[in-house]
């Protein structure tokens, strides 16, 4: 069973700069809103670690934050939020997969995009392997 963090904060509407911050984190992290303020994540150490570290900015930041813990929901509820993370991390495999296919790539570009993608990988998408694998035989073969 997938447990999972929410993040259920708020944060002052000015300055600005501390709202955009912390969505902008949220994203990078690979999050998802459930509702304006409460985003959720997967979790692990290192989502946990992360959240925690973000709860404390908002609290710098004068905001309110409370981390929560959820160990059960409705099968139909983990399904369509597992399908939330997965599905823009598999497009952008395959997107670095049909950039493998071209004549001017650029793998460090590449091994970025896909380092990117990983981070926000929680279900460790089959997809991904296969990408990692073609990256880092196309690699081996640019530099024979």
């Amino acid at each position: 069973m997938t447990k999972w963090l929410l993040l259920v904060y708020r944060i002052p509407r000015t300055p600005t700069a501390g709202r955009v911050f912390v969505w902008r984190k949220l994203k990078q992290l690979g999050a998802i809103a459930v509702q304006d303020a409460v985003w959720v994540l997967p979790k692990s150490r290192r989502t946990q670690e992360q959240l925690q570290w973000l709860a404390a900015e908002i609290r710098e930041r004068k905001g309110e934050s409370m981390l929560w813990e959820e160990e059960q929901m409705y099968a139909t509820d983990t399904e369509m939020l597992r399908r939330q993370f997965t599905e823009p991390v598999e497009t952008e495999y395959r997107r670095i997969l049909a950039d493998l296919r071209k004549k001017d790539r650029d793998f460090a570009t590449l091994s970025k995009r896909f380092q990117d993608a990983c981070s926000r990988d929680y279900f460790a998408s089959e997809i991904g392997q296969q990408t990692r694998e073609k990256l880092v035989n196309a690699g081996e073969e640019s530099a024979s």
